[in-house]
C-alpha cells in the first residue's frame, strides 16, 4: 500500500490523475515556449535557435526516505550534423512531496538576477562529460537527449533556479549550456585552479548575457 500511496501522491502534485481538466495538462510546449499553468503559472518562451526535444516527469526517492520529491522537465538542444551538442536550455519544474515537510531547497549563490519579474538564484559553471549517477535528474535530462542522437562534450552553463514562496517546497529551474569548443579552452583549463582560469570570468560574463537573451519569462494568470 506504501508503494501505491507514494505513486499517487507523486502523480497528484504533477497534475497526472484524472480530473474534468484533464483534456488540458499542467504543463506543455507551444512550439518554442514552455506553458505551466502552476507553481508557477508562467509562460516560459526560448531562443529559437534551440529545437524541443523531449519532456520526462519523475520522482527522486532514497531508501531512508521513500520517494520524496517530484519534478518535471522540458528538453531544448541544438547540436552540429554529428550529433554533439552546441546548446542546450533545461527547464524543471520540481517540489518536494507533501509526506516529507520537513524538506526545503537550499541555494547560497550571491547572484540574483530577475526574469519576467522573478527572482532567480544565478550559479554558472563548467563541465566535462562524467558517468550519469542513477536517480538524478541529470540522468533523466541526459539520457532524454542521448536518446534522440545527442552527445555531450566540455559545456560551460547558467543556472538559474527560483523558489516559489518562503517555504522554499517548490522552484523552477532553468539551466542553459553551450558548448566549450569555441572558446578554444577545455573546461579543466577554466575551472578554479586550471591553467587558464583567469579567462573565465569574461567567459561567464558573456555566457550570462546570453543566457538572459535567450530566455523570456511572463506570468499567467492561469
Amino acid at each position: 500500500m506504501r508503494i501505491v500511496w507514494m505513486a499517487f501522491v507523486a502523480s497528484a502534485f504533477l497534475g497526472l490523475l484524472p480530473n474534468c481538466h484533464a483534456a488540458t495538462p499542467k504543463r506543455f510546449v507551444v512550439d518554442h515556449t514552455v506553458v505551466s499553468r502552476r507553481d508557477p503559472a508562467v509562460n516560459i518562451k526560448l531562443t529559437d535557435s534551440v529545437h524541443y526535444v523531449g519532456s520526462d516527469r519523475f520522482t527522486f526517492s532514497k531508501p531512508e526516505l521513500g520517494a520524496f520529491d517530484a519534478a518535471e522537465l522540458f528538453a531544448f538542444a541544438d547540436a552540429g550534423k554529428d550529433g554533439h551538442i552546441r546548446k542546450y536550455i533545461w527547464v524543471q519544474f520540481e517540489g518536494y512531496l507533501p509526506g516529507h515537510p520537513d524538506l526545503h531547497f537550499t541555494y547560497d549563490s550571491p547572484k540574483h538576477v530577475t526574469i519576467g519579474g522573478l527572482d532567480f538564484y544565478e550559479d554558472i559553471g563548467v563541465a566535462s562529460p562524467k558517468p550519469l549517477k542513477p536517480g538524478t535528474d541529470s540522468e533523466h535530462f541526459y539520457s532524454l537527449l542521448a536518446s534522440h542522437g545527442y552527445q555531450r562534450d566540455d559545456l560551460m552553463w547558467v543556472r538559474l533556479v527560483h523558489l516559489l514562496d518562503a517555504t522554499k517546497r517548490k522552484e523552477l529551474m532553468i539551466i542553459y549550456a553551450e558548448s566549450l569548443a569555441p572558446t578554444g579552452y577545455t573546461a579543466q583549463q577554466l575551472d578554479q585552479g586550471g591553467s587558464d582560469h583567469s579567462k573565465w570570468a569574461a567567459i561567464a560574463a558573456a555566457l550570462s548575457r546570453r543566457a538572459m537573451q535567450s530566455i523570456h519569462l511572463h506570468k499567467s494568470t492561469e
